[in-house]
């Protein structure tokens, strides 16, 4: 039985409130569209991007679209620095629980593999 899953969650940390309605893209290593969600007002997703049977080890890549979030959320002087991040990883472990989270501000983000 398979029992790892993947998640993740936004954090503007320009605001110390979760990003919502951010699209997030998922793709798998062949570059196939294999995911898309929105963040919720918590900044998360109702469930997991990856789970049972569709979690399979390999390399992944979310995309989070987050242009017209920065546009609605922050007083910019001008267009929004970031229009979508990128984020490549891992999934080494068919049974591991993984969250890649974003933490975003206008000019700046940072990530890392959660629990």
């Amino acid at each position: 039985m398979n029992n790892g899953y993947l998640t993740t969650h936004v954090l503007d940390i320009g605001i110390g409130k979760p990003g919502f309605d951010i699209p997030i893209e998922l793709f798998n290593d062949g570059g196939d569209l294999i995911h898309q969600v929105t963040t919720n007002s918590d900044g998360r997703t109702e469930a997991p991007l990856l789970s049972e049977a569709d979690f399979k080890t390999g390399k992944y890549a979310l995309i989070f679209s987050v242009k017209n979030y920065l546009k609605q959320n922050h007083q910019l002087v001008e267009e929004p620095f970031y229009d979508h991040i990128k984020i490549e990883f891992m999934i080494r472990d068919q049974y591991a629980h993984y969250h890649v989270p974003l933490l975003l501000s206008p000019y700046g983000y940072s990530t890392y593999r959660g629990s």
